[in-house]
């Protein structure tokens, strides 16, 4: 690997209170793992924590397994870089996908009883596009998990000054003992207390950051100084026939690649994420999972965007120099550098170390769950003893973990790790919604329609990828590239989809209750507790709430 850290720009001198803060944190992190591991007597606990969550631990877990590296630095990176226009992935490439899915999608997966996302295309669609599906995520899951890795190490080694390598094992060798010890139940409850230490350390950062350029005012008149007022805008530059925004795209691409498949793709379909929903203890709560996510959703760009602007603003020539060595990543890293004392500053390492760990362990604990279930089971070896499926999960854990370091190297060799993750998305979570959507809504789409569907659907983002790789010109930037791909797969899988199932035999009618809406009932209130069905836990409140709020947050930086 290439040192991300040689002249260590943003090396830390912590004190040992700095150390202690991150020692204990460490060391709760194994202690939950313990205390999980007595939960743990079925493969059902191992893989879903026995559907047994209360809905406001899944909903912190839903978002907290989000807020991986791409997410902290990659986002800081993009504020620093682009500006408010990141907002795009926050109010309409998030919430709006997770509010469809606790109020369309979720009462089918968790209705069916799948233990799953890829179980659901098997009881759709049957065992050729299930097959396919499952093994396309677990090959996404790793690379996924290798991003995370990679990420972590290199922030590890600039301010910590650890060798990449080192950084790399240590993180993944805790992220394996705690999963491998009490399943996605360790997983969650460690994401619930990482979620307050991410944000416990980004806070300060921010406080102290705008605090220093003098305010929103002088953060704001900072950045006129720099690259201008599209710092500050969101839809600025996106007309169509005269794109002039840093994403490279008009509104409509950015609406439709972005707002809409790539979202929807994601956040419906991803089984990292809707693992957590899954682990709910009833319907009600597995709807509110990704709805109580979203409302702290909303309000994660202004301790993630806001500092990298921050970042642009005051170091944002060091960015632009290439023997500075600093690129748009350090943002983050580099304001904890610049503003935070000691004891402060112990919490913020912390926070970034617990945010590399929450996207890494979200990979883990889904991989090992789709393996094992979708793979092993249904494949391999059927008809086994429970406890051998419980064995088995935790051997893939080792296993995932260990691809995982591998595939860090190949992360290493991205030029830029959020556009990376996004070409992914591109190839497997855009095709797999377009799927999904078309079976949940037409119960004449066939089986040999999801498979072949599905796979030109990854198979032209992935040509459509290398196209721009051997000619840059196709598109204005690689983030343009990821929403034109993702148009042209969900495009693919709708025309390609359509056809076939008007050629092929769909299946009858009474095979499909409870997967094809209008067929069949789904009981969304008959497993809930009283207190469940209050009026302010209602699902539609609470999207509604996450809708207006979207509105109401773009509208001072239109």
């Amino acid at each position: 690997m290439v040192s991300a850290a040689a002249a260590n720009p943003i090396q830390l001198s912590l004190s040992w209170v700095d150390y202690l803060m991150i020692i204990v944190y460490f060391a709760v992190v194994i202690g939950i793992g313990f205390t999980a591991r007595r939960q743990v007597r079925t493969s059902m606990d191992f893989f879903l924590s026995g559907r047994s969550m209360p809905a406001w631990i899944t909903g912190l877990a839903f978002v907290s397994a989000n807020l991986g590296a791409t997410e902290i630095l990659g986002m800081a990176a993009n504020g620093a870089q682009i500006g408010m226009a990141t907002l795009h992935y926050y109010l309409i490439g998030a919430v709006p996908a997770m509010v469809f899915l606790g109020l369309v999608m979720m009462p089918f997966y968790y209705g069916s009883k799948v233990r799953s996302v890829p179980e659901f295309m098997l009881r759709r669609f049957g065992k050729a596009p299930h097959l396919v599906n499952a093994i396309a995520f677990a090959v996404s899951n790793v690379l996924i998990a290798g991003i995370n890795l990679y990420a972590m190490a290199i922030v590890i080694e600039a301010m910590l000054g650890w060798p990449e390598w080192l950084a790399i094992i240590v993180s993944a060798g805790f992220v394996l003992v705690y999963i491998t010890l009490g399943g996605l139940s360790s997983a969650i409850y460690n994401e619930v207390m990482q979620f307050f230490v991410i944000i416990a350390g980004l806070i300060p950062l921010t406080i102290v950051g705008l605090h220093r350029v003098g305010g929103w005012n002088g953060l704001s008149s900072a950045i006129a100084h720099t690259q201008g007022v599209e710092h500050l805008s969101t839809w600025a530059g996106t007309a169509i026939g005269h794109t002039t925004n840093p994403i490279g795209a008009n509104w409509l691409a950015i609406v439709l690649g972005l707002g809409f498949v790539l979202s929807f793709g994601y956040w419906t379909t991803n089984f990292t994420e809707v693992q957590r929903a899954f682990s709910a203890k009833n319907m009600s709560a597995a709807r509110r999972t990704p709805l109580i996510a979203a409302i702290p959703k909303l309000f994660i760009p202004f301790i993630v965007v806001i500092p990298g602007l921050i970042a642009a603003a005051v170091i944002g020539n060091q960015f632009a120099d290439p023997h500075s060595g600093l690129t748009y990543n350090d943002a983050i890293p580099k304001l904890i550098q610049m503003y935070l004392p000691t004891g402060v500053l112990g919490v913020a390492v912390t926070g970034l170390l617990a945010s590399f760990m929450a996207g890494m362990a979200a990979n883990v604990s889904s991989f090992n769950t789709v393996f094992t279930y979708d793979i092993w089971q249904r494949y391999i070896k059927p008809n086994m003893p429970d406890v051998h499926y419980l064995r088995t999960g935790r051997w893939v854990t080792i296993a995932g973990v260990l691809i995982g370091i591998a595939t860090a190297f190949i992360a290493a060799q991205a030029q830029n790790i959020m556009t990376y993750m996004q070409t992914l998305f591109s190839f497997f979570n855009a095709p797999l919604f377009a799927v999904f959507i078309l079976g949940l809504l037409w119960k004449r789409m066939t089986t040999s329609a999801a498979l072949w569907s599905y796979i030109l659907g990854i198979v032209t983002p992935t040509i459509t990828w290398i196209a721009y790789l051997v000619n840059p010109k196709l598109f204005a930037t690689a983030t343009a590239e990821t929403l034109y791909g993702a148009i042209i797969s969900f495009v693919t899988v709708l025309v390609v989809g359509v056809v076939i199932s008007l050629f092929t035999k769909p299946k009858a009618e009474r095979e499909l209750s409870g997967l094809v809406y209008g067929i069949g009932k789904i009981d969304l209130h008959g497993d809930a507790v009283a207190t469940d069905t209050a009026w302010y836990r209602s699902p539609a409140l609470l999207g509604t709430v996450a809708l207006v709020l979207c509105v109401v947050l773009y509208l001072p930086f239109l």
